[in-house]
């Protein structure tokens, strides 16, 4: 019980401050009239697809091989079998909920801003499950295994989507404002964006203290998932035609400060 508690309050501290971050880069929207330009854009796109990568190889796919062969098993098979589990379960989310891109925000003819915004909260929302099942389950991992290592590589993954975040905030939150909508209410969707993250660590959390034999699939499917959210549109969009190398470059960007995150935290 204590074991678990501890995660919880681990995971409600890594979460929150991911959270945070998504309401500070929301919180843009007082400072600013317009979104960021077309190449900054792609840049804070490249920056968040590199340190999910990272996040992916380091602070989730190593740690689910180590904790699957310490329970004897064969470490590849719950590595990929996870990972599959979670690009399946996007795979199955993305053919009910729009795609996040650029071009969600922007309003459609006869689209009422009601159901148009029940649609943007819900592609992002999608987006951030993932990222706060991977915080939590890290945490998790951590209290259950009192290795301090994992703790700092914990902090270290929610330190590193955490900075991701800001701009995500801010590309939610100015562009709807620049659409017409209130600063207040563009600011409130923005924060809105980023709650998803604490609410499914937690959950994950108070899951994993009741089947730990399945910790090393749960790192694995939050692998898979934040994978192939990179795959399949973070990097496509940093990488539009006419934007140069900008978003290769924050790939690599997010990617190395990830990495050197978690390896000196940890």
């Amino acid at each position: 019980m204590y074991i678990v508690t501890q995660a919880f309050l681990w995971a409600a501290g890594g979460t929150g401050f991911t959270a945070l971050m998504t309401a500070l880069g929301a919180s843009m929207v007082f400072l600013f009239r317009r979104q960021p330009s077309p190449s900054l854009h792609r840049v804070m796109l490249g920056f968040a697809a590199g340190v999910m990568i990272a996040a992916s190889m380091w602070s989730l796919l190593i740690p689910a091989i180590e904790e699957a062969e310490a329970m004897g098993l064969t470490g590849w098979l719950p590595a990929a079998g996870g990972s599959v589990l979670g690009i399946a379960f996007l795979l199955a989310m993305d053919s009910l909920l729009p795609h996040f891109t650029p071009e969600s925000f922007h309003w459609k003819e006869g689209q009422t801003s009601r159901k148009r915004t029940a649609l943007l909260v819900l592609a992002v929302t999608l987006h951030n499950i993932p990222e706060g099942m991977a915080v939590g389950i890290s945490f998790a991992l951590a209290a259950h295994s009192g290795d301090p290592a994992l703790l700092t590589a914990a902090a270290a993954l929610a330190m590193g989507i955490g900075i991701q975040n800001f701009p995500e905030g801010a590309a939610i939150a100015l562009p709807l404002r620049q659409e017409g909508m209130g600063r207040g209410k563009a600011f409130a969707m923005g924060a809105l964006s980023g709650l998803v993250e604490p609410l499914f660590g937690l959950l994950t959390v108070l899951a994993v203290g009741s089947i730990q034999p399945l910790m090393p699939w749960l790192l694995s499917f939050a692998a898979g998932a934040m994978l192939y959210v990179v795959v399949e549109e973070l990097i496509p969009e940093a990488n539009l035609s006419e934007g140069g190398h900008t978003g290769t470059l924050g790939v690599m960007a997010g990617f190395l400060i990830m990495m050197i995150l978690d390896v000196a935290l940890g």
